[in-house]
């Protein structure tokens, strides 16, 4: 399943904060000594949040030397010619999603031993980006540029560039709501 993931520090910041918190808990339940399905599920969000981790554009681009990883970097461009924040479709597997989805199920539940402050929102808005619907036309079109393997530009058509308003402004939406000024930045990144 293709996901549009933003090239954007602010989404790449709070995925990358998941790793601590289910580390330690992951630990927790093991150093615990008894093998439960609490344990079972944390361990495979965790694996899940590595192979999301490994196919994120910024990841590829700060942890490699020589080689690229990832997908080819591009240009995107909206029809007045304005440079616009890049989207990258990234295959991530259904049982990934389901995997980080019951990570978050059990993470954020009622009642749930593991509540810890802030966590389990910053994990539901990274999973409602990643299970944000992409415009299909959208998709096709960033798609066809990165299987093409080489960098260069894309330049988007009016009705394109506003599907990637709208699309961005719901990840901004998602990511920052909550805070004014936060929400004002970040979406200037997308403007």
């Amino acid at each position: 399943m293709y996901v549009l993931v933003p090239d954007d520090p602010v989404f790449y910041a709070k995925f990358q904060s998941l790793e601590e918190p289910l580390l330690r808990h992951l630990y927790g339940l093991h150093r615990s000594g008894a093998a439960s399905d609490d344990e079972r599920v944390v361990a495979d969000a965790y694996d899940s949040w590595v192979q999301v981790l490994l196919k994120l554009p910024l990841w590829a681009r700060w942890h490699t030397e020589d080689t690229p990883a990832g997908p080819p970097r591009y240009t995107l461009y909206g029809a007045g010619g304005d440079q616009l924040t890049s989207l990258y479709p990234i295959d991530v597997a259904p049982v990934d999603l389901g995997h980080l989805t019951a990570g978050l199920d059990l993470f954020a539940g009622a009642g749930s031993a593991y509540r810890e402050e802030g966590f389990a929102e910053i994990f539901r808005r990274v999973m409602e980006v990643l299970l944000l619907p992409a415009p299909p036309d959208l998709l096709n079109a960033l798609l066809l540029k990165v299987s093409q393997d080489a960098a260069g530009c894309v330049t988007l058509p009016a009705g394109r560039e506003r599907e990637y308003r709208r699309f961005c402004e719901e990840i901004v939406t998602i990511l920052s709501s909550g805070d004014t000024f936060g929400f004002r930045s970040h979406l200037a990144m997308y403007l």
